[in-house]
């Protein structure tokens, strides 16, 4: 299936925009060991967005996997994972803020380095979120895809440097009109001591029509519930 539209993130990049219902979102680390931050909000309703305890409460997970819904503040299906050759998506450990990034991989700023200055995804997120209409006050828990964090019997977080694989992809399927928000920063509990440097492909293409026999949609009953509050959303629209 070829792509409708491709783009690709750099380094320490970020992007946002409009994604209607009914597409494929497929993002491909180009190396190994990548992250991208990744924020959603009902397009027509920027009030209504991506909800990280209830869509992991639903779902029985603390990680995110092919099978797993997007679910909203409204109990609605924001998109799905549709494809996944990694198998665990962090939810729990957010994006890096100016500070963690100065004390990790040392100082820098813009007005010396100019683009190859260190981001953080905080300000990647703020700069995002103000273009759409949106501010700091609506930065929610982020999805880390590519990532894999877990946590030992002690309670203890592991981030597992081997995980992303160069070439390693992941596919969401949109279920709603969604703004989607992006940063190509690092994950928080990447132990690296050098800024990972990781390009990631993002290609949009048509998604089939979903049938009574989705994967995703008889993943769990909460799915399925999910998906039929955001087929009524637009229904009661007359869409």
């Amino acid at each position: 299936m070829s792509s409708i539209w491709s783009t690709t993130i750099r380094p320490g990049g970020k992007w946002s925009g409009t994604i209607s219902r009914g597409r494929l979102l497929r993002f491909t680390a180009l190396e190994a060991g990548a992250n991208v931050s990744v924020l959603l909000y009902n397009a027509k309703d920027l009030t209504e967005r991506y909800n990280m305890p209830d869509t992991l409460k639903a779902q029985y997970t603390s990680h995110l996997a092919k099978g797993n819904m997007l679910m909203s503040d409204n109990g609605r299906s924001l998109a799905s994972i549709v494809d996944d050759e990694l198998g665990w998506h962090d939810t729990i450990c957010g994006y890096t803020s100016r500070a963690a990034t100065d004390a990790k991989y040392g100082k820098t700023t813009y007005q010396e380095l100019r683009n190859e200055w260190l981001h953080s995804g905080q300000e990647n997120f703020a700069v995002e979120l103000v273009r759409n209409g949106l501010g700091v006050r609506d930065l929610v828990p982020v999805v880390n895809l590519f990532s894999k964090v877990f946590c030992d019997e002690q309670g203890t977080m592991h981030f597992s440097s081997e995980h992303c694989r160069a070439g390693a992809a992941v596919t969401l399927r949109t279920d709603m009109d969604v703004l989607l928000v992006l940063s190509n920063t690092p994950n928080p509990l990447d132990p690296s001591s050098k800024y990972p440097s990781v390009p990631v492909q993002i290609e949009v293409l048509d998604a089939e029509s979903v049938a009574d026999d989705d994967y995703c949609l008889n993943y769990r009953p909460e799915n399925r519930r999910a998906y039929e509050n955001t087929q009524q959303y637009y229904l009661l629209q007359g869409l």
